[in-house]
């Protein structure tokens, strides 16, 4: 077959066999380079799900976003957010048309797999004095000891102050740390299978080592510093959320620095991207809405979860403003809607090539990542979008200079995974997975490609922008 045979083929696939970075200008490449410096800052500074909900309605605010308890009445062009709890956030651009046609919304999560303090953390042993934790989300273990930890989070005092705490991120920062036996003791761990090797209850971070006096040991000595720089007493530890993650800064990787390295990108990448996006919209013809929701990574349960109300109480409470809401109504807007679900997907690693089927997989630097379910096995957990919605999809990216690829998660029963679409289509709208394809998802340090991620705000942009 010959060449130009070969480049008509590829013409008509379309998204298929698309290398991103050899279809963009060099003027285009140099925005994907920028878009991936403020990324990384924005990174840096958003290691949970509360600074990241923070900074986000400290970004909104600056680009004329007002809290929609501050707001009577709503007009088209209009931009509001939607605080709950400082965990999960929903701005709004109010659009030309009714509500009750149906808004244009993007959903990621803000949450990340991390380490959290047990409520009762501090114990010692051994002349060492070491906080339990207990795990969130999906993580290998293993991957998890021996490096360099952060402590972020709050704690509420018992006359109800609440103490923010960042340590580790600063150089002059000391930071924690989760042993691991040597290789020269470690015979019988490593005989045993990988997700055993380590436990959960091993994961105890060392904190202190110094005893406070010939008499007495670590532990008080740990919370005698902790009294004197914070002012908290050991009970206080109960009404805290505090959690360890990565002390590692976003960093390039590669020799042509064309991706990047950082902790949380599941799914912050998604969440920066669309930020970026509907912050750059002026009137849509649809109301756009971008959704930053908590608790994505252990099933989306609680208040701050997309499988609570928040999201149909923040969309409520934008309605009674433009148009005034009632039941009938809401459920209009709600079922005449259509959303992204913006989560990442796992992209080929060369590697473990074992696990991927080549032809539904998405690979690193070939664009945004079209996904048409998720789920596990049988399509397990799946909203599984209808194809009417997939093309109205495809075709807006196409005539949009979006750059974009297709992908499941994995070889068929090699495992899977879930996003928040299956909630979100419970409303009856069309949903359909949206996201950045990752290296060593769940890892402390995961791995994206900066022109896949300046594809994800395209998309999301065009998709809030047009109908």
């Amino acid at each position: 077959m010959e060449e130009k045979d070969l480049k008509e083929i590829e013409k008509r696939l379309g998204y298929k066999n698309v290398d991103a970075w050899t279809k963009i200008s060099d003027e285009e490449k140099e925005k994907v380079y920028q878009f991936a410096e403020d990324y990384k800052d924005f990174m840096a500074q958003c290691k949970t799900e509360r600074e990241t909900a923070e900074k986000i309605i400290e970004i909104a605010e600056k680009n004329g976003f007002i809290d929609i308890e501050k707001v009577t009445n709503l007009k088209p062009g209009s931009k509001v957010y939607y605080n709950n709890k400082g965990k999960a956030v929903v701005l709004a651009v109010i659009g030309k048309e009714s509500m009750q046609k149906g808004i244009k919304a993007i959903a990621s999560h803000i949450d990340s797999p991390r380490i959290d303090l047990k409520p009762n953390p501090m114990y010692e042993d051994g002349g060492l004095a070491l906080f339990k934790t207990h795990y969130y989300g999906g993580i290998k273990k293993y991957q998890w000891v021996t490096i360099p930890l952060a402590l972020h989070g709050v704690i509420v005092k018992a006359n109800g102050e609440k103490i923010n705490i960042v340590v580790g991120e600063d150089e002059n920062d000391p930071v924690l740390y989760i042993t691991d036996l040597l290789p020269h003791l470690g015979k019988d761990q490593m005989e045993k299978k990988v997700a055993e090797a380590v436990t959960g209850e091993a994961l105890n971070a060392v904190v202190g080592s110094i005893p406070l006096s010939e008499e007495v040991s670590v532990k008080p000595n740990i919370l005698k510093y902790l009294n004197e720089k914070y002012g908290i007493v050991e009970e206080d530890f109960l009404s805290a959320e505090l959690e360890l993650v990565p002390a590692y800064k976003p960093r390039d990787i590669g020799f042509d620095r064309s991706m990047i390295g950082a902790y949380g990108q599941d799914d912050r990448v998604c969440a920066y991207t669309s930020l970026r996006a509907i912050l750059e919209l002026e009137v849509p013809e649809r109301t756009a809405v971008a959704i930053f929701a908590d608790k994505e990574e252990i099933g989306s349960m609680g208040n701050t979860g997309l499988q609570s109300r928040f999201f149909e109480n923040a969309i409520a409470e934008i309605l009674e403003k433009y148009e005034g809401s009632t039941d009938i109504k809401l459920r209009r807007v709600l079922a005449n809607s259509e959303l992204l679900s913006a989560d990442v997907n796992a992209a080929f690693d060369p590697t473990y090539p074992e696990v991927s089927e080549k032809q539904n997989t998405a690979y690193l630097g070939k664009g945004v990542c079209v996904t048409k379910y998720t789920g596990s096995r049988g399509k397990g957990g799946s909203n599984d979008a209808n194809a009417e919605f997939v093309g109205k999809v495809r075709k807006l990216f196409n005539e949009n200079g979006v750059i974009w690829q297709t992908g499941e998660l994995g070889k068929v029963d090699m495992g899977g995974g879930g996003t928040v679409a299956q909630y979100a289509a419970n409303y009856g709208m069309e949903v359909l997975d949206c996201g950045v394809a990752l290296l060593s998802m769940h890892a402390p340090y995961e791995l994206s490609s900066k022109v896949d991620v300046y594809m994800a705000y395209k998309a999301y942009k065009v998709f809030m922008k047009k109908d």
